[in-house]
């Protein structure tokens, strides 16, 4: 009896996991990021003008991720985990991303064993050009290069 107790376990743990992780991958996939638009851009508390700002950014193209969305308002949350409210007037499709790992390296080609061009830093706003299973070609500033997919938080499709 308590072999057969097990083995329903087991069973059941497995279709847990096989039934789980495909849609939290999926979700994940399938979050919004924008960018802003401009270089001086209001986070508000609300979703109107009448809120209060929050924060102002200071980086046009920063990537941000949009958690709600209310009429013509995105609220959206920045990779340090800033909240807020932005109209949509201030944010722009354009794909950009953040390097959020230490010592990321900029490679020629998408593959470890081609030349490294440059180190980029924690932070480093890049233009992604465009994206395979696991590299993404960028740009940011003078540097234009390969960079693996998991060293970037932002529209990596």
């Amino acid at each position: 009896m308590q072999k057969i107790s097990k083995f329903y376990l087991t069973k059941i743990a497995i279709i847990f996991f096989i039934s789980f992780v495909p849609f939290k991958s999926m979700a994940n996939e399938n979050k919004e990021f924008l960018s802003l638009k401009n270089n001086k851009v209001y986070l508000r508390l609300g979703p109107s003008f009448d809120h209060p700002v929050k924060l102002t950014y200071k980086k046009k193209y920063l990537t941000v991720s949009v958690i709600d969305k209310s009429d013509t308002w995105r609220k959206i949350k920045d990779f340090e985990n800033n909240s807020g409210w932005i109209h949509i007037s201030q944010l722009s499709k354009k794909k950009t991303a953040i390097n959020i790992k230490k010592n990321s390296i900029l490679y020629k080609k998408s593959t470890i064993f081609s030349k490294p061009i440059a180190r980029l830093e924690i932070g480093r706003l890049v233009l992604i050009k465009k994206c395979n299973v696991s590299w993404c070609k960028i740009t940011s500033a003078d540097f234009s290069g390969w960079i693996f997919k998991t060293h970037l938080w932002g529209n990596i499709k």
